[in-house]
């Protein structure tokens, strides 16, 4: 058997990416000197880049909903012989192939999508998945099979040069004191984990009004939502949606003042950077994703409908997020900032 090193197929969302730095800790802990790979979709590299656990990062386009056999074959056949063990994270059949082709003799995940054969070492699927936090959810597979869990896991967190931080505001047009207010208005998985953009506007002029620069991020498909905010607040915002990489993003982020956020990958991004921020949830659990920060704040109003953890309001009127004030998010805001 090769030693030394351990390959991680990693979630294809950013937060869970996040939310799996726990299990890569703990896999340092049990094998100091096992070197930590991880193959992964550009969507995710920039935050395994700035874990501290991980010594190399693959980057892998794998289009979503494609197979891409003869391509997971070929980055098997070039894995083959350089690692111990395998540990795949999404529950796709397919992410296991590449472990599986490289013939690496442990391959460990959850049971996911029938996967007996492509994993040889597997986990039963939790039963209440939503109810358990993600971290714990990850981290299960360091150990063996039906053994509990049961130590506290260290929160995520990633690296930055304060520096890069000060000339990533520079480069986009930013003063190097401005003390930034970073409003993250996306979530990938659907509207219902979205704070109205008008009520985003609101906030962006409370922020604005009270001395600090609010900036919106977001990927290409928040453009339309930031150009609204940027819009609705007459320039208070001003609208960096589509115009950062993650990478860039990371770094305004982690100079930044405070951070308001939908649950997203963002907020994670916020958390693990250990910045002053607001977390909005809607139709989602913050005992199941919650920012793992204690500089950050959830605001969550428990409706009897909540959490329904569907991608748009069932019941078409979003209660859950629209009946969250943008002055009381303000407050807290300006409380929290540093």
């Amino acid at each position: 058997m090769p030693a030394g090193r351990t390959l991680v197929v990693a979630p294809n969302w950013l937060g869970d990416s996040l939310m799996a730095q726990p299990l890569l800790t703990r896999l340092r802990a049990k094998q100091p000197s096992m070197a930590i790979d991880v193959l992964a979709t550009p969507a995710v590299t920039p935050v395994f880049r700035r874990m501290p656990e991980v010594d190399q990062v693959f980057e892998e386009d794998f289009r979503h909903g494609q197979l891409g056999l003869r391509r997971r074959w070929r980055i098997g056949r070039a894995f083959r012989g350089r690692y111990a063990q395998a540990f795949v994270l999404p529950n796709a059949w397919k992410s296991a192939l590449v472990p599986f082709f490289a013939d690496i003799d442990l391959r460990v995940g959850y049971v996911g999508e029938s996967r007996y054969g492509l994993l040889n070492v597997t986990h039963r699927n939790p039963t209440a998945s939503r109810e358990m936090p993600m971290t714990r959810f990850y981290a299960q597979l360091a150990e063996p099979p039906g053994r509990r869990l049961v130590d506290e896991l260290p929160a995520p967190w990633l690296r930055v040069d304060p520096l890069a931080a000060i000339a990533a505001k520079v480069t986009l047009g930013l003063k190097p004191a401005a003390r930034i207010a970073a409003l993250c208005v996306g979530a990938e998985y659907g509207p219902a984990k979205r704070w109205p953009t008008e009520h985003f506007a609101e906030l962006a002029s409370r922020l604005a009004a009270a001395g600090m620069t609010p900036i919106v991020l977001g990927t290409q498909k928040d453009v339309p939502a930031g150009l609204s905010i940027e819009q609705l607040s007459s320039g208070a915002a001003l609208n960096l949606a589509g115009r950062t990489s993650l990478d860039e993003a990371i770094l305004l982020i982690a100079g930044s003042a405070v951070v308001v956020t939908n649950d997203s990958g963002l907020m994670h991004v916020a958390a693990a950077l250990g910045r002053p921020q607001v977390a909005l949830f809607g139709s989602s659990s913050p005992a199941h994703t919650p920012p793992l920060s204690e500089a950050a704040t959830v605001v969550y109003r428990e409706l009897s409908c909540s959490p329904c953890f569907a991608r748009e309001c069932p019941l078409g009127h979003l209660r859950c997020l629209r009946e969250i004030a943008p002055a009381a998010v303000a407050e807290l805001a300006l409380g929290r900032s540093a």
